[in-house]
């Protein structure tokens, strides 16, 4: 699959709508990786604002939960992104903050859940702080072209720069309207059965909503649905 000014033309048309994401995936789908995650790093905290899985393996509620619980610290690239000026996107592939990073951190992040490579873009304007990162689980036979991954950390800058706030988290987004409503409900404490009854259809309906749902953010279970959408 090969990016296309199409892909480029959609996401910019969607900066700051709910239908960004959808679009602004379907693009990095094209750079060969296997998961992207987007993480807004403030002051005292971190929380997941995209996660999309373009394979069968779920990594996502993994990595967020040690993420976020506050490994984010321990994050070798985070220096380097607090003293990154506005306006400015960095690109740093896996092989070059490698030794940069402790044994702990590489076992947790790497090693265990099999991931063979990575790069991350480093994205500031004003407060907004992200790092937009792409994931590689299987044997790379390219890593992302350069100009295109850092493309994809401007326009994610560009978009949440832009989202206004929401009582819905961004990181669903990625989803179906009934996929996200379903994850919404989850995330309220419902059961399937009210879920169903609440959007009109089966409770077995629902089941393949949320699976569906799980698939694309690339997590396993209800705990990591939780873990991506903490804030």
């Amino acid at each position: 699959m090969i990016a296309s000014t199409d892909h480029i033309n959609h996401c910019l048309a969607h900066l700051g709508t709910d239908a960004f994401a959808q679009v602004f995936c379907d693009f990095v789908e094209t750079l060969g990786v296997d998961q992207i995650m987007v993480f807004s790093i403030g002051e005292n905290q971190a929380s997941c604002l995209l996660s999309r899985h373009f394979s069968q393996t779920a990594l996502a509620g993994k990595l967020a939960a040690l993420y976020l619980d506050g490994l984010y610290k321990h994050d070798p690239l985070l220096p380097e992104l607090l003293a990154t000026h506005s306006g400015k996107v960095t690109l740093r592939r896996l092989s070059e903050i490698s030794a940069e990073m402790d044994i702990d951190y590489r076992q947790k992040f790497f090693c265990a859940p099999g991931l063979l490579d990575k790069t991350t873009l480093l994205c500031v304007c004003g407060d907004l702080r992200l790092f937009v990162s792409l994931y590689q689980t299987g044997a790379p036979t390219a890593q992302p072209d350069s100009a295109l991954a850092i493309l994809a950390g401007r326009l994610a800058l560009l978009h949440f720069e832009r989202q206004a706030q929401s009582d819905t988290p961004a990181v669903l987004d990625v989803l179906s309207h009934r996929e996200r409503t379903v994850c919404l409900g989850i995330l309220a404490g419902q059961k399937a059965e009210l879920i169903a009854a609440e959007i009109g259809v089966a409770p077995s309906t629902v089941v393949t909503y949320r699976k569906r749902a799980y698939s694309k953010l690339g997590i396993s279970s209800r705990a990591s649905l939780f873990a991506i959408c903490r804030t």
